[in-house]
Order: C-alpha cells, then structure tokens, then sequence
C-alpha cells in the first residue's frame, strides 16, 4: 500500500460524489406474501416510489407497478402498501386511493374512491376486507373497511379521536385493533391502545362493538399492536416504565406481561404510519426485536413463552435496522439494514439454519470500506452537567491525512423530538471524507434514550438543543479533535430551527451555518401547519396566547439581523411544514444586514429532497458554501 498523501482537511479527493449520492434508492417499507412464496419491498427513485417483487424460487427481482408512483400523504407519509393472497394493495401518489393489483401478472384497479388521503391498508386474515387509515381533507381522521375487490363503497369503522394509526385484525376476524390519540398529543406523548370484537352481518361490512382500552393514556405511549399468529395474544410496545418495552397481553385473560427490561428501547417516534420494530415469527414462539441502545441498533429473538432474549449475531453488523417483516410459512424474516459504513440493504435471514442473502442494495457500493468513517458513540456534559449523546464520524480517507486539525460540521436532527442511529449517513460521508469530522447531537429531548431524556425538551425548544450542540463542539474542541476556528453547524427542519436560533442567539459560536428549510417563525407553525403538528408546540413551547412571548422570542424570523456568520439556506418551493416564506424572511434579514449568505430554492421540492438532480445540486452547493466560507476563510 503506497504512503497518504498530506492535505489540509476539507480538501480531500473524495469517493463520494454528490452524483453517487443522487442516484441511491430508498429502501422502504416490507411485506412477505402471506404464502411466504414473495418479498415485496418499496424503493423511492428519484420522487417515485416503485413496488418491487422476488419470489423464492431465487429468480431476478421485478417492479410491479409501472408508471404508478406509491405513495401515501397522511400526515408525513408511511403505510403505503401491504401484501395479501397473491395480490398488493397500494396507494398511488395524489391519487388519495388504495389500489389492488395480482402479484404475478395483471393491471391495478382502485378500490376506494378519490376521496381525501389513505394509507395502512390491512387485509383480513380471510381476505375479504381491507381496514386502512383515512384523512377526508377536512382533518377527519378515522378507520376505514372496504371489501378487497373494491365491489361496496368504503364504510367507517372506528372514529372518535383527532389521530389513528396501526390497524390490526386478529387471526381469527373476530377482533380488532389500533391506535388513537388527541390534540395536543404527539404520538410518542401519549396514545391508547384499543381493542374491540367484529360484528359481522350477512353481505354487509363489518361493524365493531364497543372499544376497551387495553394500554396507554395521556402520558403512556404505545406502538405497534400485533396479534400472534396462534391468536392468544395481542403484542405492543409501551413506555408506561420509562422505557419502550414489549408487553404481551393474554387475550383470553387480561393478563399483560413484559418480555424485555428496562434500560433498552424497543419502540420509535410514530412520525410515519406503519413503522415496525418487531416482528412474530409464523409459529407465534418468538419474537425479533430491533433493540435500540444509545444509538446502535441490533436484533434479538426473544422466546414468547420464557422471556428468553439472545441476540441474533448473523446480524451483528447491522447497526441500523428497520421495516423489519416475518414471512407466515417459515422461519424467514426480512429487514432493511445498515451501518456507517454499508448503504442500506433488504436482508433475508432464516432463523433456522441461519442462512442470510441480500435481496437488493440502496447503492452499487462502490466505495472501499476502508475509505469510509465509522461511526462511534459519544457523549459529554452540557448545561446543568447533564449528559448528553450523540454519533461522531472522524474523517476517513485511504488516500490522505490531514494536516492540522479538522473543521467540524454539527449536524442537528429534525423533528426535533426524534434520533441519529448508527446507520447508513450519507451526509455524514460525504464530509468525512472530504476531511471533516461530523457530529451529530442526539440533544436532550432525543429519543432513544427513555421517555425523562425525551421529555427534557417540553418546554426547552431551542434552549436545550441549542446548548447541546454549542457544549457538543465545545468538548470536541477541548479533546483537540477539530479545529476551534473551522465549525459549521447544519440542520433541516425542526434542526433548521435549531441552526438560525443558536447563530442569532449567540452569533459567533460557530463559524457558518447551513440551514435546510428550518422553522423561523413559530407563530407560523403554530397556525399554519399540517393537522399532525398543529398543536406540537403547546408541549415544545406552550399553549398560544399564554405563551405568545416565549414564540416571539424563539422565532429566528424576528432575530435574524443578529447573524453575523455566514449562513447557506436551502428551501423546497411547495414545502408544506415550513412554507418558502419563513426562509425568505431570513434571507431578506440577512441581505438587509450584509451577512454573507446563498440562497437555494428546489422547484416542485417539498420538505426534504427526492429529486436526483436536487440532491446532487445540493451537496455540490454546500461544499462549494463551506470551503469559501470556512476552509478559506
């Protein structure tokens, strides 16, 4: 191996190009045909998402659905398809309706009408009803059925609450059940788990009797009910501990019983309907887990009679797992995994001999691994001296080193109430091997942590994220891990928000910053935003009009002449969270008071980038911002 070249970090020659990075699919959601005979998973290209198919027999993979985009629009999406009896059920972007289409040869046909939004379509056990989630337009959340050949109109089967979510029906038909949740709760703040029976008449939909809550309340959140294959239990994760732990309650009984301990995450934030982080194994004996800790996920079996739970080492170098399925028939199960230094993959596992294939890769995988950054687990103290996490990514190269010390880039998390795990970053590899260092800050009021972590923020946005990602810099800096003069904070979204408060509260704690489509006016947010979020910031900041002075002082828009460092602002023209006017008002601050800045605004972009030619542009963008504005300055 020939000797590293020395260059000044941040100029390295990099494999990662903005091109590669564009031309990566998305790996979605994931079903196995209730034969067990086919894969079905969801690949996002480009804006469209295309539902693809492998059968067993080990032949080549195929798309299934054509010039159709997949794509469901409740809230922020998710839930988009499922699979039955040889046949997909999906919904086509801006369609607003479910479709049904053979999974070997055949045309799809709508079986809903164009009415409002749907996603979560479930297919009964026997076949012959699809429940799924409804949106009428008019912020009316509900349960709806219709008959899986599409023949009856659409009936309403559960209603009553502002949110629903995760629609089960029991192996049998004979029960039901789902998630809801009211204003002004977040789906992680608290949720109910309800169950009810199916009441059945001849040649009529099924109607359900009365709801009983099984688990949750105001301040207990639950996520994703299963019921057994052998219909004696109904499964979920709860947090009613101070952690997300699955509980398995004995349908015949009442009686609920925890399967994993404290200390270890199980559950998600429900930003998307349909999310998974378990699966039931076909013989209703085990249970496979995405077990998150401090970051890092791993998959474990746990033994739903003993409790047992042992860790499933094929897998090991998974360290970010999701959309995790299990196949009806066998011992199979499919994930989508990755790490920090393998893109992401849908993964078949045989739990019984522990075979292990790859179905299909997110990326040509090009790079050398050796080139690549990986991803370690930190933390340190902020205000307080309370702990705080996050994910650090020195800068990686197999061609160079560095001369001096490395520019640090912040990376701030939207949501904000979500996490950075250890998966798949391509953001984060980008710099790193360009020869920055790259922390992202899992600040106080991240998930994953448990729920007192999470709830440090009510109240606290923009004080504790922004004194986590201030004291996150400040302790790589006293480590002597980056250069004290060359950091950039970057965030998109609610970590948007987190970038332009911390540059107008305190000007010149990092020298750039890069903002995409950050909340700057929270009055905004408060009034205009989509139904999901509309009342999020009663709990982040407090309820409107008692708390108009707290909105006021953590609204960018109305500080923005205080940024001093120079700032790139990126922005999605038909962005529906944070509309384009919230970006402009800071841009026009900033030209008004001749800070430095570049403006970016992606046509037919909403709130994130799905475009290959945005995505490509925007890293270009950005890197060409940060060597004017840090590595030269």
């Amino acid at each position: 191996m020939s000797a590293k070249s020395s260059r000044q970090f941040g100029l390295w020659k990099s494999p990662m190009t903005s091109r590669n990075l564009a031309q990566d699919r998305r790996l979605e959601a994931i079903y196995c045909d209730s034969d067990s005979r086919t894969t079905v998973w969801l690949e996002g290209r480009s804006g469209r998402g295309v539902l693809m198919a492998l059968g067993s027999d080990g032949d080549a993979p195929r798309e299934l659905t054509g010039d159709l985009s997949v794509r469901a629009e409740v809230g922020y999406g998710g839930g988009d398809f499922t699979v039955h009896g040889g046949h997909l059920f999906f919904v086509v972007h801006k369609s607003g309706r479910l479709y049904r289409q053979p999974l070997i040869a055949g045309t799809a046909c709508a079986i809903t009408p164009a009415f409002g939004s749907v996603c979560s379509p479930v297919v009964s056990p026997d076949g012959r009803w699809v429940a799924y989630v409804h949106n009428d337009g008019e912020d009316n959340d509900r349960i709806a059925v219709v008959d899986a050949s599409g023949d009856g109109w659409p009936q309403i089967l559960a209603a009553g609450h502002d949110f629903c979510m995760q629609p089960r029906w029991s192996p049998d038909v004979r029960r039901f059940a789902w998630i809801a949740w009211d204003h002004p709760n977040m789906p992680w703040d608290g949720t109910t788990l309800y169950l009810a029976d199916v009441i059945e008449a001849d040649g009529a939909p099924p109607r359900l009797g009365e709801p009983r809550q099984v688990a949750g309340g105001p301040e207990t959140a639950v996520f994703q009910p299963e019921f057994s294959p052998d219909g004696r239990s109904l499964l979920y994760v709860c947090d009613e501990s101070g952690w997300g732990r699955i509980a398995a309650y004995d349908l015949q009984t009442g009686v609920r019983r925890w399967l994993t301990a404290d200390g270890v995450e199980y559950g998600a934030p429900a930003w998307q309907h349909d999310m998974r982080t378990y699966a039931v194994s076909h013989d209703s004996r085990k249970i496979i887990a995405v077990r998150s800790d401090r970051g890092f996920h791993s998959l474990c079996q746990i033994d739903l009679g003993s409790g047992e739970n042992k860790p499933i080492d094929a897998l090991s170098k998974y360290t970010e797992i999701t959309h995790i399925a299990a196949a009806a028939a066998d011992d199979r199960i499919v994930l989508t995994g990755s790490s920090g230094s393998i893109s992401p993959r849908i993964v078949e596992h045989n739990l019984s001999s522990g075979s292990t294939r790859v179905l299909a890769r997110a990326s040509g995988e090009i790079v050398s691994p050796s080139a690549l950054a990986e991803c370690e687990r930190i933390s340190w103290n902020s205000a307080g001296g309370e702990e705080v996490h996050g994910l650090f990514y020195p800068p990686s190269s197999d061609r160079f080193e560095g001369i001096g010390k490395p520019p640090l880039i912040a990376m701030i998390h939207g949501g904000p109430t979500s996490q950075v795990k250890a998966g798949w970053k391509p953001q984060a590899q980008f710099f790193a091997t360009r020869g920055y260092a790259v922390l992202y800050v899992n600040y106080r009021g991240s998930t994953g942590y448990g729920r007192e972590y999470m709830l440090k923020l009510r109240g606290n946005w923009g004080i504790c994220d922004v004194e986590d990602a201030i004291s996150g810099k400040n302790h790589l800096v006293e480590t002597g891990r980056v250069d004290p003069n060359r950091t950039v904070i970057m965030g998109g979204s609610a970590g948007g928000f987190t970038v332009l408060h911390t540059l107008s509260q305190h000007p010149k704690s990092f020298t750039a910053g890069v903002n995409l489509y950050g909340v700057a006016n929270q009055f905004h947010l408060a009034s205009e935003t989509h139904k999901f979020e509309s009342r999020y910031l009663d709990t982040m900041l407090g309820p409107l009009p008692a708390a108009a002075q707290i909105y006021r002082e953590r609204s960018p828009v109305f500080h923005a002449d205080r940024i001093v460092r120079p700032l790139a602002v990126f922005q999605g023209d038909i962005d529906r969270v944070v509309p384009r006017e919230q970006s402009e008002t800071v841009v026009e601050a900033l030209r008004k008071s001749g800070t430095p800045h570049v403006y970016h605004v992606y046509e037919d972009e909403g709130h994130g980038w799905r475009k290959r030619e945005t995505i490509e542009h925007f890293y270009d963008a950005v890197e060409k911002f940060l060597r004017t504005h840090v590595i030269f300055s």
